[in-house]
């Protein structure tokens, strides 16, 4: 890819970043740690901090986590990169993918590194059901996930090369 499209990739991954640290520093300093702020009847804001993984994957291992946390998300932040930067000018929704979720990645990062967990706080629920609280990093991770599937159902042709 030409250095003018991979800028622009990068601004996208810069873009998510500083949204989700912007979004992250409100809530922290708006929000009562623990508290549900009702938006919607299925949808609030509660700020919570997740030492853990995804869905509080070893949450309450005793601290070791971050650093291993730490580690693997900086791996594969360097992988994406370069992955990223490698893309052919058609590859369009790869990029895009690759984009979000490397936004996403370094923003809860920056969280784990600085502060030893990330900060939540966009709860989604039914009743009585909640759907692990997330922030905007994992939305966009998510999305970009998302993204990379539809681009291997559309481009079966280039995940069988990647196989070879």
């Amino acid at each position: 890819m030409g250095i003018k499209r991979t800028a622009f990739w990068l601004s996208v991954t810069v873009v998510i970043v500083i949204l989700d640290q912007w979004t992250k520093s409100l809530a922290s300093s708006q929000l009562v740690y623990g508290r549900a702020v009702e938006i919607l009847p299925v949808f609030d804001f509660t700020l919570l901090h997740n030492p853990g993984a995804a869905f509080s994957f070893l949450s309450d291992a005793g601290g070791w986590q971050r650093w291993l946390f730490v580690g693997i998300s900086s791996v594969v932040s360097l992988v994406i990169l370069v992955w990223l930067c490698r893309l052919q000018r058609r590859d369009m929704i790869m990029a895009a993918s690759l984009s979000l979720i490397l936004g996403g990645a370094i923003g809860n990062l920056y969280d784990r590194v600085l502060l030893g967990y990330v900060i939540d706080f966009i709860s989604v629920h039914y009743e009585n059901h909640f759907f692990p609280t997330f922030n905007i990093a994992d939305s966009a991770i998510s999305i970009g996930a998302g993204l990379m599937i539809l681009d291997m159902i559309i481009n079966p042709e280039k995940s069988a090369e990647t196989q070879d």
